[in-house]
């Protein structure tokens, strides 16, 4: 997500359409950095901390579902918060050697010296916040949602093939568009310019569903549009994909290990089961088949 979720300040961006679906060229590979250490290299008594033996997080605050819960980012719970402390973990940090502070998102990615060692608060990769800031190999990869009307006809479907005959819309230049061909519509996608021009038309009967990123899906449902439910999300199988990275003050040496745990945490499964956990099971946004 380009800013954090529910905040005023999302809510003038989101209807300006600023946000929500990712554009197709917000993002690059060159944005983060490639080459993450050993992680036998990357223990607390190793790395270059903003206070020593400590690994100082931060996010926005309040912190919101499903990304933290109870607005309490140490206590483990919600995608980002159990992210962080899995993090924490393979570097070899006992949860008690966290310590969280709090930063506005719109100052976060800022140039200049940072009081923290990272931040976690879907801050989305993209090239022009990477010459101010670096970022982290991503930790998350925005699924697609579909959004409808409590009273629709599609709100409890359990397929994207369900969707085929139904009026589906997204804002246009992005990869909820360009997802929608995975949903083969008997009908062409209505296209926006913007989402809160999609979300109208929803909310107006002027399309069956609404495509968006599943962290503008959150927001859309829980705080633009009453009487909207979030009904499944889904994996685009191809496009560019809205990414949230870890943001490092720009040159922060200590991206290479965190990148490492990163690494470690795909590999064996762990990221997917968080990720399972706090943002399918726990939400219960069904994924579609």
């Amino acid at each position: 997500m380009n800013t954090p979720a529910r905040t005023a300040t999302f809510a003038a961006l989101l209807l300006a359409g600023v946000v929500a679906c990712a554009p197709e060229d917000d993002s690059s590979d060159d944005t983060q950095s490639k080459e993450p250490a050993k992680l036998s290299e990357c223990t607390p008594d190793q790395l270059d901390l903003y206070e020593s033996g400590t690994l100082t997080v931060a996010t926005d605050t309040p912190a919101y579902d499903p990304w933290f819960s109870d607005d309490d980012p140490s206590n483990g719970k919600g995608y980002e918060s159990a992210v962080t402390y899995a993090i924490a973990d393979r570097l070899g940090f006992d949860k008690s050697e966290v310590t969280w502070t709090s930063v506005p998102f719109n100052t976060s990615y800022q140039p200049g010296e940072k009081k923290f060692d990272f931040d976690i608060n879907q801050v989305s990769i993209t090239e022009k916040r990477a010459q101010a800031v670096t970022f982290s190999e991503p930790y998350y990869a925005a699924a697609q949602a579909v959004i409808t009307m409590d009273d629709s006809e599609y709100a409890d479907i359990i397929s994207l093939d369900e969707l085929k005959d139904a009026k589906v819309g997204a804002q246009v230049g992005t990869t909820s568009l360009e997802a929608i061909d995975q949903i083969g519509p008997d009908q062409e996608p209505a296209i926006y310019d913007d989402t809160n021009q999609a979300t109208k038309a929803l909310e107006a009967g002027q399309i069956d569903a609404l495509i968006a990123d599943l962290p503008s899906g959150y927001y859309i449902t829980a705080a633009v549009l009453d009487g909207s439910k979030l009904v499944g999300q889904f994996q685009p199988e191809t496009g560019e994909t809205e990414e949230f990275g870890l943001l490092f003050e720009k040159g922060n040496s200590l991206v290479s290990c965190v990148n490492a745990a990163i690494d470690d945490l795909k590999s064996d499964g762990t990221l997917a089961e968080l990720e399972k956990k706090w943002l399918s099971e726990t939400t219960k946004v069904p994924e579609l088949s």
